[in-house]
């Protein structure tokens, strides 16, 4: 990666399309190489006046198992529910106990995402012989047991909790 980033534009599009397939057509560079480091941030607030963050506004995670789509979907999902009990009440559905339901509702979820995926990066990034024997013993564990297998896939699958009815697919 260093070398492609350093490299020159002709040679790093070369190095591209030697690696994708020629059906794309013919590729260009907008631009110099350039790096963004995966990493992982969370809005201190969802919400401000009349505002909800939602998706990658609201959380940044590492996309290594792909939560991220998954915790936006949530999200919407969670606004939707929130904004749609405060219509049938007749309440402001901007209204701020609204948008702090929808924060509560989503907080803990993100959070725990968040910490898994950056642990599960720091995990697999980590080289060093104990991280990886306790890496290899808890995949082989988790390999032999279904029910562990099957609870981490729930996880993947946010079929865990207290999900938002949309997300359950439920009405509203």
């Amino acid at each position: 990666m260093p070398a492609l980033l350093g490299g020159d534009p002709v040679d790093v599009l070369a190095e591209i399309e030697r690696r994708f397939t020629p059906d794309l057509g013919r590729l260009a560079l907008e631009g110099g190489p350039s790096a963004h480091p995966l990493a992982f941030g969370i809005a201190r607030s969802f919400m401000a006046e009349r505002l909800a963050l939602l998706g990658d506004a609201a959380h940044v995670i590492h996309p290594l198992a792909g939560q991220g789509l998954n915790l936006g979907l949530a999200d919407a999902a969670a606004l939707a529910e929130a904004v749609t009990g405060a219509l049938r009440l007749g309440l402001d559905p901007g209204g701020p106990d609204v948008l702090t339901a929808y924060e509560r509702a989503r907080r803990f979820d993100t959070l725990a995402m968040a910490a898994a995926t950056d642990g599960l990066n720091r995990l697999f990034a980590n080289d060093f012989l104990p991280a990886r024997l306790a890496r290899d013993f808890g995949l082989g564990l988790v390999d032999r047991l279904p029910g562990l297998k099957r609870f981490f896939i729930g996880q993947a699958a946010a079929s865990r909790g207290a999900q938002p009815r949309l997300f359950r697919g439920e009405a509203l």
